[in-house]
């Protein structure tokens, strides 16, 4: 029987932090970090298919859905705020053992958290989320750039990836279907970056993306030392975060079950049945 899905906002520092929440919290935790350009939405189906079977906690970032989107001069966007926010939220909620589903900008923000709190991690289920240099794909040579210079012509690449075009590229790009994906998801994503400001925020943190790949050592480690479990499923025709970097986490985590899937960096879109069923087979096993 699935449950009903709850939209809740609660505030954190301050900020209006918007989360969708499902299923008994008797039930394993399970905590959603989203991708850049989306939001808690990329997850509606996953969370569907398994509110059943976990409690399941889906944050918006600020800046991102429906959470506070202040403007950079009252609050800075780089990835540790983003990541020190998201901590406060997981001890306001009072969540423990989580299991911390990640994807693209989520990995940069849960494995700081690990860093700091460990005890904080059951597992991980990791989705296009890099943390081997092997993963950055060339179609991140813009974000490269802007990274390593902020010019006007830098600049001007890097907004590229807040355009429509790019926006449903992300999602079509490397799908097995591009049918199966529903029009709404790269909308919504786009209402969300049009919004007045936001490409400034944005850029923001496209700049500070290097302090990620800084600390991809420390993650490393982390990963060798702590030897979390983890499922890893990842859509191997992501042109962002490339095959390698899929396979990449097994050098780390021996144990980690990986599967590498026919899907591009949203696979969700396609493949949210799939991934459930994993996740379930995942967690009891474990």
């Amino acid at each position: 029987m699935k449950n009903h899905v709850y939209y809740k906002t609660i505030k954190i520092n301050g900020l209006d932090i918007f989360y969708r929440q499902a299923g008994s919290t008797e039930k394993p935790t399970l905590l959603l970090l989203h991708g850049f350009p989306s939001s808690s939405h990329m997850f509606r189906n996953l969370i569907d298919q398994l509110s059943d079977s976990f409690y399941i906690i889906a944050p918006d970032y600020p800046g991102f859905g429906q959470s506070s989107a202040p403007g950079i001069n009252e609050f800075q966007y780089t990835f540790h705020n983003l990541s020190t926010t998201i901590e406060s939220f997981i001890d306001k909620l009072e969540l423990k053992n989580i299991t911390f589903y990640i994807q693209d900008y989520g990995g940069p923000i849960a494995f700081r958290i690990a860093l700091r709190r460990p005890g904080l991690v059951q597992s991980f289920i990791i989705q296009n989320a890099n943390a081997y240099l092997e993963g950055l794909g060339e179609a991140l040579a813009p974000l490269s750039a802007y990274i390593e210079n902020d010019s006007a012509e830098a600049e001007q690449g890097a907004r590229t990836f807040l355009t429509l075009e790019a926006t449903k590229w992300t999602y079509l790009d490397g799908a097995s279907e591009p049918e199966n994906v529903s029009p709404d998801s790269y909308s919504i994503d786009q209402f969300y970056l049009d919004r007045e400001g936001n490409d400034v925020i944005q850029l923001a943190l496209f700049r500070d993306y290097g302090s990620n790949i800084a600390l991809y050592p420390e993650w490393q480690n982390y990963l060798k030392n702590n030897q979390p479990k983890a499922l890893i499923v990842w859509g191997k025709n992501d042109k962002l975060f490339i095959e390698a970097g899929g396979w990449a986490y097994s050098k780390d985590l021996p144990n980690a079950e990986i599967h590498q899937l026919e899907g591009g960096h949203f696979m969700l879109e396609e493949h949210s049945d799939k991934i459930a069923q994993l996740i379930k087979e995942f967690i009891v096993s474990h």
